[in-house]
C-alpha cells in the first residue's frame, strides 16, 4: 500500500498551509497540491506526496510545522490501494510540443507531428513524459541551444524516462551518456530508447553520483541536461564542473523560479556563469557555461 498526506478546510487556510509545507518540504522535493472541492461551502483540500517510507514522520513534521504558524488544519495520512497511479493518470494525455519535438503515447503513434521530432514516452513509473513543464522547458531550451552549438559529448543526468536523451538522439544521431540513480527509471528509459529505435546512441547506467566508470569513460561533456531538483543541482555543483569541458554548457531544470539566486550562486563558485533564464509553466530553465 501507499499513502499521501490530506486535509480538508477553509480556503485561507488550506492555501496558508500548502505555501508553508512547500518551503518546509522544499528539498524534499516532495509534490503538494492545494485545490477546491466544493465551491458553495468554499472547501478546500490539501494533499502531500511524500517518500513512502518516511510518511509518517512527514506527517509529523508537517502538523508540527502548522502548529507553529498557528494553521488549525486535519492534516491525516491516507492509503491508496496498489495500482500504478502514475500509468493510470498518464494514459490519456494527448500529445505535447515542445520546440522542436512533440512528445506522445503509444496510442497516438502515426499521428500527424507537424515536421517535428516524434518522440514516444509510454506511461511508467519514471519521471518524465514531456508534459510537465520542467521537461518541455528543456525540451524548448535545447531546441534553441542546439542552432549554436555543435557538442560533441552529451550528458543527461538523472533521466528519468530518458525523454531528453532520446530526444537528443533523435535531433543529433550521436552518443549520448543517460544516467539515473534508480533502477527503474533506467529499465522504463531502456524500454523507451527501444521504442524509439535510438538504442545505438543512448548509453544508460545506473548511477549514484560520479562516481560510475561511465562518467571517466565517456566524459568530459560539453553539454550537461540535469532536469532534477535544486537541492540535488547544488549537491552536484562541483562534480558537474568537474566533468564539464572548458567551454562547455549546461542545462538545468526542475526549478522554481524562486531558487535560481541559489542555484546560479553554487554554480558560479565551481566556475560557470549563467547566459540565460527561462520559465515555462512556472518552472525555471537555466543554460551557464563554464
Amino acid at each position: 500500500m501507499s499513502h499521501y498526506l490530506y486535509a480538508e478546510g477553509p480556503a485561507d487556510q488550506v492555501q496558508n498551509a500548502a505555501r508553508h509545507l512547500e518551503v518546509l518540504f522544499e528539498e524534499d522535493g516532495f509534490a503538494i497540491s492545494n485545490f477546491e472541492i466544493d465551491e458553495d461551502a468554499k472547501v478546500w483540500a490539501l494533499s502531500l506526496y511524500p517518500a513512502e517510507e518516511i510518511a509518517d514522520e512527514a506527517l509529523s513534521r508537517a502538523l508540527d510545522n502548522l502548529k507553529t504558524q498557528d494553521i488549525s488544519l486535519p492534516l491525516e495520512k491516507v492509503t491508496l490501494p496498489d495500482e500504478d497511479w502514475v500509468s493510470k493518470s498518464l494514459e490519456g494525455l494527448v500529445p505535447v510540443e515542445a520546440g522542436r519535438f512533440v512528445i506522445h503515447g503509444s496510442h497516438d503513434v502515426g499521428m500527424n507531428t507537424k515536421g517535428r521530432i516524434p518522440v514516444q514516452i509510454n506511461a511508467g513509473q519514471a519521471f518524465g513524459t514531456g508534459h510537465h513543464g520542467t521537461t518541455a522547458g528543456c525540451l524548448k531550451v535545447l531546441s534553441e541551444e542546439l542552432k549554436q552549438i555543435q557538442p560533441e559529448r552529451i550528458l543527461d543526468l538523472g533521466t528519468g524516462s530518458a525523454v531528453l536523451a532520446i530526444a537528443l538522439a533523435k535531433l543529433l544521431k550521436q552518443t549520448i551518456v543517460a544516467t539515473d540513480i534508480d533502477p527503474i527509471s533506467v529499465e522504463t528509459s531502456r524500454d523507451n530508447v527501444r521504442i524509439n529505435e535510438v538504442h545505438p546512441y543512448v548509453k544508460l547506467a545506473c548511477a549514484s553520483g560520479f562516481s560510475h566508470p561511465i562518467f571517466k569513460e565517456e566524459g568530459p561533456f560539453d553539454l550537461i541536461v540535469a532536469n532534477i531538483l535544486a537541492g540535488p543541482l547544488c549537491d552536484m555543483a562541483k562534480d558537474v564542473a568537474a566533468n564539464t569541458m572548458l567551454g562547455g554548457r549546461i542545462v538545468l531544470s526542475g526549478l522554481l523560479p524562486h531558487q535560481k539566486a541559489k542555484v546560479v550562486a553554487a554554480y558560479r563558485q565551481q566556475g560557470f556563469h549563467l547566459l540565460r533564464a527561462v520559465e515555462e509553466d512556472g518552472w525555471l530553465v537555466l543554460v551557464l557555461q563554464s
